[in-house]
């Protein structure tokens, strides 16, 4: 071990150090004559100090350093790291010959099979590792932290010589690696990177996602929106297959993919037996593909049977409300109760007619869809409680209402009652009566519309679109000004238009926990033409279905449970709402209501459920999923002792993605900053070989910075202290 010590010898800094020290002892020297001529004592100590302090002030400018030089004797090692990541699985290497792709994992796999490091154990200890294996929980999700692994050989240090990384550079977790990097530099570790697999797309169509809801019911129409990348170069023509358990073919439906692009669009399902079961989604492979296990998605949905409460509210028994509630009566399931009120007359009565409007919460809280009609407030009418005890009904209950105005614009009085906050569009108040034509209009769907639930009259938004430019017109249409803010307009008037665009007539919202949907026509029922029941019965089922599907998600006598959203995602709050009867059947006013989650890891949650305001026996909570998968909830009522169990299904997204490309770029980086080098896989070999040829390491040098050191600092001060006092007591001898 050899020590020796340095300074900085710049002629600049030596010249001043001359000149300052020059002057020092000339001014001391001047001092101490003086002092002596008037025999003051300990004038010789100050000046000393003087010098000194000066002189500790000179030798911080040249920066005066100590080094121990400490030879090596551990044998150099080379750390071989493999990428085990989830990312690793990707199949896109493609070897000269080979017909097929194998996986980035499977290529490194193969040439550890080889021994491709054996050149290196004859200079070197070898050590291989793993690094970034996924958890086998499969719950979690660590990512790739390629950082906190190239930290840990810095602090090693040690006898590392290089750094071998065999990566696809698919970094997602952490802060950049660039930082270990740097620490790698210092300590003369240079990283050597081979990119495991491919830095572009191989020729491949990938059915990266399809939705589904949580359950769906009998006769329900249900829509599963998917999503189609293709990595191909030229368009292709195919069909997307819906099987059913057995792998029984349900339903195809021909899509266009258009090259490099992604496609989006929906499939839908028409249930045909109880119970969960499991669906597939396939895209058939194409020749020129190189991957064939990405074309297929599945999931499982829960199916049942629910027979759907609904509540028609309407004055006069016009057309529109006549074929409606013949539709309605005849859906096997819905239960089809109405109230026909007559001004100035007695309400209508009859088989399955109401002769008042429910008159508790408790009764009208069953209905899960209210239409009105042609009804306003006032006599013959609805009252303001009625108004705001179906406000109650949306926002509270989850139900849905639609309404569908009239002639007579009795709708006009709504505006300025507790509905008219859930009215989805702006009325005219100066034409209360709509707009009339002699030429027959027609119902244009926008884009969202060609391809919603509730518009959907085909199988593609192509069709749909087609069939609904089809469909009778109408005559008349509601005095509508514009849509509010956060709705969604399905269709427009064909040909009227007015300072806002083309006038909105079929436009949906969400408010509170329900949906409301305004129908600006009164010609639905002209639909039938030709066709009987195809179309006129299918939307108006499509519509009860859609604004009931959040009250029957979990349900039992006397407790009603939902939660929004229906998938969430880990992290995303997850809204409770439980609405709870007593024996009586009332609206529960004060009670105890918890919530019982159990994770797929086995851990319990307990949440506490707190009433709302309003009286309808609401009760809400939050909680936030903290790991993917299916939870299990369990709600229970202390006072009346039921409950109701159901399953929250809660996506973890994974921070590995396979069928991405590599990322050459982040070990070229790594290479440059640590002066290492990069190559492809077929250049490993090559790397090795430049590996075990690299010159050693220079001895390990400790540096002892005596010029910045805080104990020298305080020296400093000290002297120059010590100067000054003592010139003070001096002065006063």
């Amino acid at each position: 071990m050899n020590v020796f010590w340095t300074c900085d010898l710049a002629w600049w800094k030596l010249l001043a150090t001359a000149l300052a020290l020059a002057g020092v002892l000339a001014m001391s020297w001047r001092h101490v004559r003086r002092e002596r001529a008037t025999l003051r004592r300990g004038a010789l100590a100050v000046e000393i100090l003087r010098i000194l302090g000066v002189a500790a002030l000179l030798v911080t400018l040249l920066k005066l350093e100590r080094i121990r030089i400490l030879p090596r004797t551990l044998q150099p090692e080379v750390l071989v790291l493999c990428d085990a990541s989830a990312s690793m699985t990707t199949r896109d290497v493609v070897s000269a010959g080979d017909t097929g792709a194998v996986s980035r994992a499977g290529w490194l796999a193969a040439q550890r099979a080889r021994n491709f490091a054996a050149p290196l154990a004859q200079r070197y200890t070898v050590r291989v590792e793993e690094i970034c294996a996924p958890p086998t929980n499969d719950v979690a999700d660590a990512g790739t932290d390629l950082n906190a692994v190239l930290d840990r050989v810095a602090q090693e240090g040690g006898a590392v010589r290089a750094v071998l990384l065999l990566s696809d550079g698919d970094w997602n977790a952490g802060v950049s690696p660039v930082t270990a990097a740097t620490r790698l530099r210092l300590k003369q570790i240079p990283v050597f990177g081979v990119t495991a697999g491919s830095d572009q797309f191989l020729p491949d169509l990938e059915l990266q996602a399809v939705s589904a809801q949580a359950y769906g019911l009998m006769e329900e129409q249900i829509t599963l929106p998917f999503t189609i990348q293709s990595h191909l170069t030229r368009e292709v023509n195919t069909s997307l297959a819906l099987e059913g358990p057995g792998g029984v073919v349900l339903s195809r439906k021909p899509v266009v993919l258009p090259p490099m692009a992604q496609t989006q669009g929906s499939l839908v399902l028409v249930p045909r037996a109880e119970g969960e079961q499991t669906y597939t989604v396939r895209l058939p492979v194409e020749p020129d593909e190189t991957r064939a296990d990405n074309n297929a998605r599945s999931f499982r949905i829960a199916l049942r049977r629910e027979v759907l409460r609904v509540l028609i509210i309407e004055t006069s028994p016009r057309w529109e409300y006549r074929y409606l509630r013949n539709a309605l009566l005849r859906d096997r399931g819905a239960e089809v109760r109405t109230l026909l009120l007559h001004p100035g007359m007695e309400t209508g009565g009859g088989r399955n007619y109401l002769s008042t409007f429910p008159g508790t919460r408790e009764e009208l809280s069953k209905f899960d869809v209210v239409f009105i009609g042609d009804v306003g407030l006032g006599a013959g009418g609805l009252t303001e409680e009625q108004a705001r005890q179906l406000k109650g009904l949306v926002e509270q209950q989850a139900s849905g209402l639609v309404f569908l105005p009239g002639p007579e614009g009795r709708q006009q009085s709504l505006v300025n009652s507790p509905l008219g906050d859930l009215l989805p569009v702006a009325l005219d108040a100066a034409n209360i009566h709509g707009s009339g034509f002699t030429m027959e209009s027609r119902l244009a769907l926008t884009a969202r519309g060609r391809d919603h639930l509730l518009t959907m009259l085909a199988n593609t938004p192509v069709e749909n679109d087609a069939i609904w430019r089809g469909l009778p017109g109408f005559f008349w249409h509601a005095p509508v000004v514009r849509a509010k803010p956060g709705t969604e307009v399905l269709a427009v008037h064909s040909n009227t238009r007015n300072q806002y665009g083309y006038v909105p007539l079929l436009v949906t919202r969400n408010c509170g926990n329900g949906r409301t949907l305004f129908m600006g026509t009164d010609a639905a029922w002209r639909w039938r033409r030709g066709v009987e029941d195809t179309y006129h019965y299918r939307f108006w089922g499509q519509v009860i279905r859609w604004m009931a599907h959040q009250r029957h998600l979990a349900h039992a006598e006397g407790l009603r449970f939902f939660y929004t959203p229906e998938s969430p995602n880990v992290g995303e709050r997850v809204f409770f709402h439980a609405t709870l009867f007593d024996a009586a059947g009332q609206p529960l006013q004060h009670g105890t209501a918890r919530v019982r989650v159990r994770t797929p890891g086995g851990r319990e949650e307990s949440i506490e459920l707190n009433a709302e305001a309003g009286g309808w026996g609401v009760f809400t909570g939050a909680f936030v999923p903290a790991e993917g998968g299916v939870h299990e909830v369990d709600v229970r009522c202390e006072e009346t002792g039921r409950s109701v169990s159901t399953k929250l299904s809660v996506h973890q997204p994974r921070r590995e993605q396979t069928g991405r490309p590599a990322r050459p770029e982040v070990l070229r980086e790594l290479a440059d900053v640590t002066l290492g080098e990069t190559g492809t896989m077929a250049q490993l070999d090559e790397l090795v070989k430049k590996i075990s040829v690299l010159p050693e390491r220079l001895p390990e040098q400790q540096i002892f910075r005596l010029w910045c050191h805080p104990l020298w600092f305080m020296l400093v001060v000290a002297l120059l202290g010590l100067h000054w006092v003592g010139r003070k007591l001096l002065g006063r001898i």
